[in-house]
């Protein structure tokens, strides 16, 4: 089975450098590339079916997120914001020495293609929005609130996906074997057993988000979506409580007018595991 290479890039933040890694399959000399971003609390391995699917037409770059996985973790916490991630992917893009990429990002890694495909002259070709929009529902971060940052161990790799599985149950249908297979890379060793593979300090600048800098983030989040210029796929949950039907209609008559996927028995967000997914994100990325 193929396996994806290990990387890492300096990035610039307000106390230093720190390190993102970065995975990456197929050819590394190919000029098509596609970066997929994870979720919040997530990492770039929720991306291996996908990227195995994709890696004979792209070079498939995931990356860790700084304070996930197997990036490093920031001085100052309140570094973990959106213009940072996506300063530190134009870091990225200049390391893998392209002209353009495509963009696929779930939940916050979709908030980070957002940002990047709106700047002028931006490298974004064609991006994918899977379950996010600029306007996200507040009972979604309440939800999210009720677990991230929370201190957690747990003696087996069965027991560690029993309880991911518990707060994840949005992701839709896996299988006992597909849900190992991302839970594992969530994992890090932890005395007798495993702890979440991301930086707890995550949560710091999460929950100091008041209504008020939600709103003043909505509007400017919608204002970035309205100068994008690149074919853009909008895929949902049906189930959603993150991006509601709302915000998704709205998407597609606004900006880039994406094209709207929607996937029933799913919630937040899709994992891009299940074939039908796969196949959707296919056709788009390699539509003429």
């Amino acid at each position: 089975m193929t396996e994806p290479r290990l990387a890492s890039v300096r990035c610039l933040d307000t106390r230093g450098l720190h390190r993102m890694a970065y995975w990456e399959w197929g050819d590394s000399s190919n000029p098509r590339v596609l970066v997929c971003a994870h979720g919040l609390s997530r990492q770039g391995r929720d991306f291996d079916t996908l990227a195995r699917d994709l890696c004979g037409d792209y070079r498939v770059i995931c990356p860790d997120v700084v304070g996930r996985g197997r990036s490093g973790r920031l001085a100052d916490p309140m570094g973990y914001a959106i213009p940072a991630y996506v300063a530190d992917m134009v870091t990225l893009v200049a390391r893998l020495g392209v002209e353009s990429v495509d963009w696929l990002g779930t939940s916050m890694g979709g908030v980070i293609g957002l940002g990047l495909a709106s700047l002028p002259d931006t490298p974004v070709r064609r991006l994918v929005l899977n379950d996010v929009g600029p306007t996200i529902q507040a009972s979604a971060l309440a939800r999210i609130g009720t677990y991230l940052g929370q201190p957690a161990h747990w003696k087996t790799l069965d027991e560690a996906a029993d309880a991911l599985w518990s707060i994840s149950r949005g992701f839709g249908p896996h299988t006992r074997e597909q849900w190992l297979a991302l839970t594992r890379p969530q994992l890090v060793a932890d005395g007798d057993g495993f702890k979440p593979h991301y930086d707890p300090a995550i949560a710091v600048p999460f929950r100091a988000i008041t209504p008020e800098l939600a709103a003043a983030g909505e509007a400017m989040l919608w204002q970035s979506y309205d100068r994008i210029a690149c074919p853009t796929l909008l895929l949902r949950g049906a189930e959603s409580d993150l991006l509601s039907v709302e915000t998704a209609a709205a998407m597609t008559q606004r900006g880039p007018r994406a094209r709207l996927v929607e996937f029933a028995g799913v919630g937040h967000a899709p994992m891009l595991v299940q074939p039908e997914q796969r196949q959707a994100v296919r056709d788009f990325l390699l539509s003429p």
